[in-house]
């Protein structure tokens, strides 16, 4: 049987009155001090700091000496901004700028009759038009070894092309088409502006022209990265290319495609994209700073003419160091240069002197490193007719000499 103690119950009773009315007498005095007595204080700046109600901010910073501290006003501003918007106005008006490019070659099927077939397709950019003539610069891979160019427009049309000139070492290329075709170009920017972390939009046509005016988004990864460029497949490099790199994803046939900033201003030539299974996000652009000066004499000469010397050159770092005294002659003193294997006769090498088997340490007191240093400083440095001061060693002698630049054009 139950066992009931009542003066126990009475007991939790009376306890649980005791708590109960003095919780009630707190909420509803602490509601009437928020809802009256607080806003009234925050209007009057009576509290020592800030409160803010909704989207109005009360300022007070007096001391408890009654010093005067209120802080300068403070301007915040919301910024909004639509990129999604923003790169559908872009596309929208500088896609019919940028085109497919179609090389197609000549080819003999086996009963030895010519029939022309389409080798490869790239990308382009149309950024003049001069009388009835139309521009478009794109990758000299891309035109590489054509026979017949052919444009792909943006409604697909397609449209024969001529070949201006194209240059292997920059990988740019000029063709020309009848400007009836084209009612707008694209508006050239200013690569040395290039923020790196800013965004940027890539526009080609990859994977052949089944996806004519893709479109992908990205950032600006870097700016100058330095590429090796190995032209004729020997592993060594002949060229160092200076690009900009995105991520924005650049894959086979957006070559020659556009770089765009947010203005949709043009800021770069896609060229090349590191195709590896491990590597993702890394592609790259010539900057159309160094392009314009290659464009405007390619549409002038049809060609790139650059200061020649007239050797077979190359690094000492390709062959073995024990070969440097052995075979050269040289003193420990020298840590690098490159080493002539052959002069062309009556080139300014061969007028100044050179011979095979000297070593060039430095141009015009620059060292010289690999046959790359000595190509740049030639095509980048140097013009047609200038002089040109080299330093080599021959027999283990130091020597100088200076020969007078002549052209030779790719």
């Amino acid at each position: 049987m139950g066992y009931y103690d009542d003066h126990y119950l009475s007991r939790q009773k009376q306890k649980k009155n005791k708590w109960f009315m003095p919780f009630i007498i707190g909420m509803v005095l602490g509601a009437f001090l928020f809802a009256v007595v607080l806003p009234s204080l925050v209007k009057n700046n009576l509290l020592p700091y800030q409160v803010i109600i909704g989207s109005n901010t009360a300022e007070s910073l007096h001391s408890s000496d009654g010093e005067d501290n209120t802080p300068s006003p403070t301007s915040v501003t919301n910024v909004e901004v639509d990129i999604s918007t923003r790169i559908s106005e872009i596309v929208a008006e500088v896609s019919p700028a940028v085109v497919g490019v179609n090389n197609i070659q000549n080819q003999l099927d086996f009963w030895q009759q010519e029939e022309s077939g389409e080798q490869g397709t790239g990308s382009g950019v149309i950024y003049k038009i001069k009388d009835d003539r139309a521009f478009i610069v794109t990758n000299y891979h891309v035109i590489q070894e054509a026979d017949q160019v052919e444009v792909v427009l943006s409604d697909e049309e397609k449209v024969e092309a001529t070949i201006v000139g194209s240059d292997l070492y920059t990988d740019l290329a000029v063709i020309e088409m009848d400007a009836s075709y084209v009612d707008n170009v694209i508006e050239l920017g200013n690569s040395a502006d290039v923020l790196v972390g800013e965004p940027a939009i890539a526009i080609g046509n990859p994977l052949g022209m089944h996806l004519s005016g893709s479109v992908t988004q990205g950032i600006i990864s870097g700016k100058q990265r330095a590429i090796p460029q190995d032209f004729n497949m020997d592993g060594r490099a002949d060229w160092q290319a200076e690009v900009i790199q995105t991520d924005a994803a650049i894959n086979p046939g957006n070559s020659g495609g556009a770089l765009l900033n947010m203005d949709g201003q043009l800021i770069g030539i896609n060229s090349m994209k590191i195709a590896q299974s491990a590597v993702e996000g890394i592609g790259f652009a010539i900057p159309i700073d160094d392009a314009i000066p290659i464009i405007e004499e390619l549409e002038q000469d049809g060609e790139i003419n650059r200061a020649y010397l007239g050797v077979e050159a190359y690094s000492l770092n390709d062959i073995a160091q024990v070969e440097w005294e052995r075979s050269l002659n040289l003193p420990n003193s020298v840590e690098g240069g490159i080493y002539i294997r052959s002069v062309e006769p009556m080139s300014p090498a061969d007028k100044g002197g050179l011979e095979a088997y000297d070593v060039i340490t430095s141009l015009d007191g620059e060292a010289i490193e690999d046959i790359v240093g000595l190509r740049k400083h030639l095509y980048s440095e140097k013009t047609i007719g200038d002089n040109l001061t080299i330093t080599y060693y021959r027999d283990g002698e130091q020597r100088e000499t200076t020969v007078a630049l002549s052209s030779l054009s790719y």
